[in-house]
């Protein structure tokens, strides 16, 4: 193939015409990422129930009456949810609650002293109220600053809240559209697609949703069964907000490492506090709850519910997560890990066109080696025997 140079002056214009488009849409979303959450979760459920709603499709009924059905399972699974799983969690705030003077003075009698045993460091004179009291007459200004910026921080928590009640009023609207328009939306991107490229970008728009499949709902299917093993475990061990600490393990047991080593820190407290000192065998019991939730996770749970399709290094992961919740918050995390899985998909691809482009084989050898080099060597009588030099 002959490359004239305005062939791939033309070429370059294209590309950079693409990470233009790319850089305009990426800005934008960061511009609307207060407002996209309840589009981006909508968009989601309406991505995991479009399966369930073709295959009621084929079975002979309507689009509308798939959506409808799938619509009001998924509206019963989440009040069922929340039916159990709220007055559970209230009864445990109760406790954690009821157990806050416990927590304190163990805190100020055995904790602190403990700690400055250990590193030297003193904390407890910085908790004297007297010297508190004295520390903000001497910075009464900068108070006054950190006062102004708190209540600034209250009333925007406020209007925070307001949006999030807003937002999840608009939720079960948007999934209910996009679930019944999927099919047209897919439609639409796709015949905006370069015809050149339709191959090429439906292949990777395959694989890409096998990736977001075995992520989001192998990934959904591990939280929940890391969450019942910590709560149901630690609750059995007999610590108290075992239920609570559980819960909030499993849930952020996406990102590796960080549910469980959370989890353990959690409970950890916890069961100090509970049996005001240093309770050997609950604290063991602990530590057995944890090591076989892990040990499920990695050599049960991850292989056969996740499996190896997503190929993403625990080091991206917290990368991902880290980088989305500084570029656009909430948003951003939500987005972290299936931009990440999607991103891997190409990067794969990327790297296969640079494996066969002519940068990495080239057109021809770079070195040629001399024909004495390339001749084998023979083995005679235990010693070497090449050819003669020429």
């Amino acid at each position: 193939m002959i490359h004239t140079p305005e062939a791939e002056i033309a070429l370059f214009l294209r590309r950079v015409k693409f990470v233009a488009v790319a850089l305009l849409i990426g800005w934008v979303v960061w511009l609307l990422a207060p407002i996209l959450t309840p589009f981006v979760l909508a968009l989601a459920l309406a991505w995991l129930g479009d399966p369930l709603v073709d295959r009621i499709e084929a079975t002979g009924r309507s689009r509308n009456t798939g959506v409808i059905l799938v619509f009001v399972a998924m509206v019963l699974v989440i009040t069922a949810l929340l039916l159990i799983l709220v007055p559970m969690i209230e009864r445990q705030i109760s406790t954690l609650i009821a157990s806050a003077p416990q927590a304190q003075a163990w805190l100020m009698e055995k904790g602190i002293p403990w700690f400055e045993q250990k590193t030297g460091l003193e904390v407890m004179q910085w908790l004297d109220s007297d010297r508190v009291m004295e520390y903000i007459r001497s910075h009464w200004q900068q108070a006054g600053g950190v006062a102004k910026q708190f209540f600034g921080y209250v009333q925007r928590s406020g209007f925070a809240m307001v949006t999030w009640v807003v937002n999840l009023l608009l939720l079960p609207i948007l999934a209910f559209y996009f679930l019944r328009d999927w099919d047209l939306l897919v439609e639409r991107v796709r015949s905006v697609i370069p015809r050149n490229h339709v191959g090429t970008i439906t292949q990777l728009a395959r694989e890409s949703n096998d990736v977001l499949g075995a992520f989001i709902r192998g990934q959904f299917l591990v939280m929940i069964a890391l969450g019942v093993i910590y709560a149901g475990g630690l609750t059995m061990v007999g610590l108290n907000l075992g239920l609570l600490i559980g819960i909030i393990a499993g849930l952020i047991s996406f990102i590796p490492y960080l549910g469980a080593t959370t989890g353990i820190l959690m409970a950890v407290i916890a069961a100090l506090v509970q049996s005001q000192g240093f309770d050997l065998k609950l604290l063991l019991l602990v530590g057995v709850v944890f090591t076989v939730g892990q040990l499920l996770e990695s050599y049960v749970l991850t292989p056969r519910i996740v499996g190896d399709k997503i190929g993403l290094h625990p080091v991206a992961v917290i990368f991902a997560v880290m980088a989305g919740g500084q570029l656009f918050g909430f948003l951003g995390m939500l987005l972290a890990l299936p931009v990440a899985a999607v991103s891997n998909v190409l990067l794969r691809y990327a790297h296969q066109r640079y494996r066969e482009s002519e940068l990495y084989a080239g057109e021809k050898p770079s070195i040629v080696l001399d024909s004495y080099i390339d001749k084998p060597v023979i083995i005679v009588d235990g010693a070497p025997k090449g050819p003669e030099p020429k």
